[in-house]
């Protein structure tokens, strides 16, 4: 278990029937937001605990509920939140943090795609995810944050640029900024039409794989989509840019080069219009070409301005000497991938309107 992962409090695990006879708690480890305990009740079935960052509202428990169980009533595999005595969908400890309690998915996750194969297979479940939703009319509840809100983001790295005492940083993160300026100029205003359900963060470890057939070979059969924290309703092209953007970059986050992999690309495409079952309009399908770009730029602006902020995101302090230097590092990460992926602009279209026209 992770150094940083704490000890669990006993209000909360007594607070949930699940666990009443028992539990080994099997690992743990503090994410980006959370932090996540896998726990085996004395019955034998798994479950996942989690103390849930405070950034967001308690209400994205019953968006997290209904598509759940809309999900699982459309034949798609999805976890679910479990009540605790009380018939909440989430419990708050003593000292206030607020944990919630799921059924655990059988399956093991990646940070990286790892083959075509997985590719092809994580674009088809994306596609059933949305087929699925199509008849989903539930409101959704705000999260709690701004979230796809480039102006805002945008807005709020100059606040954060104006208040910068640091000459040096503000220098560096300044410069960062202009070129982040230049490209949104050159993207021009994005599609807004058509509103679907979405996942809203489809980086790659949020897809759950197993091997095909007795549990033989690669792990390449994407079975179910994980954490529902973001969901919404956004264009289509917002869903698909963050996981171009997650899946696409053969290099890591914190690395300041980046290679869009047009394989991965294409097999993605090919499994959503298999999973999906339905055809794409063709005003979505032209909004999905500046998709990658669009969402590298905006998380670039949301690096940058917590560069100076140390506010939201976590940092890796095994390999950055400070939160700064990690978040500048990841910025200019995603302005190289922009540029990666603005090198196969032309292949990228005309691979969209083939394959989903």
């Amino acid at each position: 278990m992770s150094d940083e992962a704490g000890a669990l409090p006993l209000d909360v695990t007594e607070a949930y029937p699940a666990l009443g006879d028992g539990f080994a708690r099997r690992d743990g480890e503090v994410g980006l937001l959370h932090e996540t305990h896998h726990l085996r009740a004395a019955d034998g079935r798994e479950y996942v605990l989690q103390k849930v960052s405070p950034v967001f509202a308690p209400e994205i428990h019953d968006n997290i509920e209904l598509v759940s169980r809309h999900l699982i009533k459309g034949g798609l595999v999805s976890f679910l939140l479990e009540r605790n005595r009380a018939d909440e969908l989430y419990t708050t400890s003593g000292s206030g943090d607020r944990w919630r309690l799921m059924t655990r998915l059988p399956g093991v996750s990646f940070h990286q795609i790892q083959t075509v194969a997985q590719a092809e297979s994580a674009g088809q479940i994306v596609g059933r995810f949305h087929s699925a939703l199509e008849d989903f009319t539930a409101p959704l509840q705000p999260m709690g944050i701004p979230f796809r809100e480039t102006a805002l983001y945008r807005e709020n790295l100059n606040r954060a640029l104006g208040r910068c005492a640091d000459r040096v940083r503000g220098n560096e993160v300044g410069a960062v900024a202009h070129q982040i300026d230049e490209r949104f100029e050159m993207l021009g205003a994005p599609y807004d039409g058509r509103q679907r359900v979405i996942h809203g963060d489809l980086k790659i470890s949020n897809i759950l794989f197993e091997a095909a057939g007795q549990g033989e070979g690669a792990p390449d059969v994407a079975t179910a989509l994980i954490d529902f924290d973001t969901l919404m309703r956004a264009p289509l092209w917002s869903e698909w840019g963050d996981a171009w953007r997650s899946w696409c970059n053969r290099r890591g986050e914190d690395e300041l080069g980046a290679h869009f992999d047009l394989e991965v690309f294409t097999a993605s495409l090919r499994g959503f219009v298999t999973g999906l079952g339905s055809s794409v309009a063709s005003d979505e399908r032209a909004s999905l070409v500046d998709a990658t770009e669009r969402i590298s730029l905006e998380l670039a602006t949301r690096y940058a301005t917590d560069a100076l902020e140390e506010s939201y995101f976590a940092w890796d302090s095994e390999h950055f000497d400070s939160a700064y230097a990690h978040n500048i590092r990841r910025a200019r990460g995603q302005l190289a991938l922009f540029e990666a992926a603005r090198e196969c602009r032309a292949e990228r279209a005309e691979l969209i309107e083939a394959i989903l026209g």
